[in-house]
C-alpha cells in the first residue's frame, strides 16, 4: 500500500502535467483520456486520505473544457475549484484558479465576479512574481480578456501590449507564447479601430502571429485557426474601405481562403456541433454578406444559430449575436425587413438578460 500510495502520488503530479501540455497544444482525445486517468488517481488518494489540491486540479480540467468551447463544464469546473482554495496552496497554483475561474465567468457574462478574480490573481503575480515575470504576463493576458469583453478596448490594448514586451524580452521572438500575444494584440487592436479603419497595425501583429505560427506548428494544427480568423477579420475591413475594387476582390478573396482554412481546422478538431465551429460559420456569414453573396451568407448565419441554439439553448448571448448579424443581412442587403425587426427584437431581448 505504502508503494502504491507513492506511486499514485506520482502518477497524479505527472497525470497534472500532461493534462496541461495537452490541452494547451490542442491534443483534446489525448487530454480527455488523461483527464479520466487523473480522476481515478483522485479517487485512490482521497480514499486513503491523502491531501490533495483539489483546487489545482479542477482549474485544470475547467481550462481543458474552455478550450474545447464547453463552456457550461468549464464555468461547473472553475467553480468547484474556487470552493476548494485555500490559502496554504502556492501562489501560483492559487493564482492560475483564480485566472481561469475569471475566464469561464467572463464567458458566462457575469463581469462582476470576473473583475474581482482576475484583479486578486493580478495583485498576486505582482507580490510573488514581479512586473517582469512570465506568470505576470499570463495574468494580464486574461486581464485583458476581461476588459476587451467589458468593452474597456483601449485599455485592454496597453495590457496585450505589455503581455507582448514581457513576452518578447522572456522568450524572445520565436516562441508560441510571443504568437499568441501577437494574436491578442492583433484582434484588441482590430475592434478598437473598427471605427477610424486604421488597420495597420492590427494587421501587422496578425501577421507576426501567423508567421511565428507556420514557422513552428504543422499546417493543420489547430492554433493556426484563430489566427486566421483574425487575419482574414482584418483583411475584411481593409477591403471595404478600399477604393481600388481590383485590390478589393483580391482582398477578400485572400480573408475567404483564411476563414475556409480556420473552419476546416475547427472541424477536424471538434466536428460540426461546437461553440468555436459556429463562430466559423458566423464570420463566414459577414464576409458573404461583404462580398455581396447573399443567399450564402444567410445559410451560413443560419447553421451558426442552429449550432448555436442546440448546444447553449435559445436564450445565449452567443445566439443573440448570431441573431443581431442575419437580422443585418436581411436590413441591409435582402430588403427583408419585417424578418429583420422580428430578429433585432429577439437579439435585444436576449441581450437585455446579460446586462
Amino acid at each position: 500500500i505504502v508503494r502504491d500510495y507513492k506511486h499514485w502520488v506520482s502518477a497524479l503530479e505527472c497525470c497534472l502535467r500532461l493534462l496541461h501540455v495537452q490541452h494547451s497544444y490542442c491534443k483534446f482525445t489525448e487530454a480527455m483520456e488523461t483527464l479520466e486517468e487523473t480522476k481515478l488517481y483522485i479517487v485512490k488518494l482521497t480514499n486513503v486520505g491523502h491531501s490533495l489540491n483539489l483546487a489545482g486540479l479542477y482549474s485544470e480540467f475547467s481550462s481543458l473544457y474552455s478550450c474545447r468551447s464547453q463552456y457550461k463544464e468549464a464555468y461547473d469546473w472553475a467553480m468547484q475549484a474556487l470552493m476548494h482554495l485555500n490559502s496554504n496552496a502556492h501562489p501560483k497554483s492559487i493564482i492560475d484558479v483564480l485566472r481561469q475561474a475569471s475566464k469561464a465567468c467572463v464567458v458566462k457574462r457575469e463581469f462582476k465576479q470576473a473583475e474581482l478574480l482576475i484583479k486578486q490573481a493580478l495583485h498576486l503575480a505582482w507580490e510573488h512574481f514581479g512586473r517582469e515575470h512570465p506568470k505576470t504576463a499570463d495574468t494580464l493576458l486574461d486581464y485583458g480578456f476581461y476588459l476587451l469583453n467589458t468593452d474597456s478596448v483601449s485599455q485592454s490594448v496597453r495590457v496585450y501590449r505589455k503581455v507582448l514586451d514581457i513576452r518578447q524580452n522572456v522568450h524572445g521572438g520565436n516562441n508560441l507564447h510571443v504568437a499568441l500575444a501577437h494574436e491578442d494584440l492583433a484582434y484588441s487592436s482590430y475592434v478598437l479601430e473598427y471605427r477610424s479603419g486604421r488597420f495597420q497595425n492590427a494587421r501587422d501583429h496578425a501577421e507576426k502571429a501567423m508567421q511565428i505560427m507556420t514557422r513552428l506548428l504543422p499546417e493543420d494544427h489547430l492554433l493556426l485557426a484563430s489566427s486566421k480568423r483574425v487575419k482574414a477579420l482584418i483583411l475584411e475591413e481593409i477591403a471595404i474601405d478600399n477604393t481600388d475594387k481590383e485590390q478589393e476582390q483580391r482582398l477578400l478573396q485572400e480573408a475567404l481562403d483564411l476563414h475556409v482554412s480556420a473552419l476546416r481546422l475547427s472541424c477536424q478538431a471538434f466536428g460540426e456541433m461546437n461553440v468555436q465551429t459556429a463562430k466559423h460559420y458566423g464570420n463566414l456569414g459577414r464576409l458573404y454578406q461583404s462580398m455581396r453573396r447573399f443567399k450564402e451568407a444567410e445559410e451560413m448565419h443560419l447553421k451558426a444559430i442552429d449550432i448555436k441554439e442546440r448546444l447553449l439553448g435559445p436564450e445565449d448571448y452567443e445566439v443573440a449575436l448570431s441573431v443581431g448579424h442575419l437580422a443585418s443581412l436581411y436590413n441591409y442587403d435582402m430588403k427583408l425587413y419585417e424578418q429583420a425587426e422580428q430578429l433585432y427584437l429577439r437579439s435585444i431581448a436576449i441581450g437585455q438578460n446579460f446586462w
